[in-house]
């Protein structure tokens, strides 16, 4: 290991470059303060995600589930589950935000296999987005050729309401934009090409069998435009009208970054955002947002999702 202290700032940091993990650089600002700044997956950290997985259960299912914030009532759902914490997996992405889990579900939902993910890892907790995405990818080595992912999102669009269901068409992924895409570095040409189409990131046909199940369901299903940024923080005002002004229908600090990866494995992809919160665009003085409310909503809206989620499944 090489270390070359340096001055920035005032502030002393120290940079450390480890060969065996390829491209991981840490400043450590001040005595136990360290920023991950780069941590890209080795090859060899998804197969020995992949393999241990594979020790852990028989089911070989070829549909995954992500659940966002609020959402993970809905693994209770799954038949005879095989569950597996995420902190026995190498290599594993670990979340800090109450609301997500961090346990992977594999069983049987409406009598088909499924893979199910119990919380996620978010940018703002300090993680690359390589690392972020790694179950994405290990998900792919394990066979996984459709991901439905959800979130809790802020309904930016003045038709939706709380509690609402939007069927995601396509995303504004900011972080990508501003230089932060979970495919940066040397391209792994055993997942996909070095530079994938997101044309149609979300599977047109899954969007057309998910509209058609909720209409069949009597589930009001609204569509719109996901814009991703970064988070923690919750939008100001400002903000909100500009995406507004954009054409972004909601707002979250998730998926954009899952929906590449998987669009770069060959996966093809389906988006569910719960309104979990209406932006206030013009607050009052009394007006705020908080975690505590988001996720409230969003076990108000698990049996809608749950019951939506099913027959999408069933007809796959």
């Amino acid at each position: 290991m090489v270390t070359a202290p340096a001055f920035c700032f005032l502030q002393l940091f120290t940079i450390s470059y480890r060969p065996e993990l390829k491209h991981l650089i840490v400043f450590t600002i001040g005595p136990n303060k360290i920023m991950t700044m780069t941590d890209i997956p080795t090859n060899e950290e998804y197969t020995l995600a992949a393999e241990a997985i594979r020790q852990r259960t028989a089911h070989q299912p070829k549909i995954a589930l992500v659940l966002g914030s609020g959402l993970s009532e809905l693994a209770d759902a799954v038949e005879n589950p095989d569950v597996i914490q995420s902190s026995d997996i190498p290599g594993w992405p670990g979340s800090s935000v109450v609301g997500h889990q961090g346990k992977l579900v594999f069983g049987q939902l409406n009598g088909t296999s499924v893979l199910v993910m119990q919380g996620r890892t978010h940018f703002y907790e300090g993680a690359s987005l390589q690392r972020i995405t790694l179950p994405v990818r290990v998900m792919h080595l394990l066979g996984i050729e459709i991901l439905i992912v959800t979130n809790a999102a802020g309904g930016i669009n003045q038709t939706f309401t709380e509690g609402d269901l939007m069927l995601i068409e396509d995303h504004i992924n900011f972080p990508g934009m501003a230089g932060h895409n979970p495919l940066l570095g040397a391209n792994l040409e055993q997942f996909g090409p070095r530079f994938p189409d997101m044309t149609h990131g979300y599977d047109p046909d899954l969007r057309a069998l998910a509209v058609k199940t909720a209409e069949d369901n009597d589930v009001t299903l609204q569509e719109g435009v996901y814009a991703c940024v970064s988070g923690p923080t919750f939008e100001t005002p400002a903000e909100l009208r500009f995406l507004n002004g954009i054409g972004a229908d909601a707002v979250g600090m998730s998926t954009a970054h899952s929906v590449i990866v998987a669009n770069h494995c060959g996966m093809r992809v389906l988006g569910i955002s719960t309104i979990t919160n209406m932006a206030n665009i013009d607050p009052q003085e009394e007006d705020f947002t908080n975690h505590e409310e988001v996720l409230e909503i969003g076990k108000l809206v698990v049996p809608k999702l749950a019951k939506l989620l099913r027959q999408i499944v069933k007809s796959l």
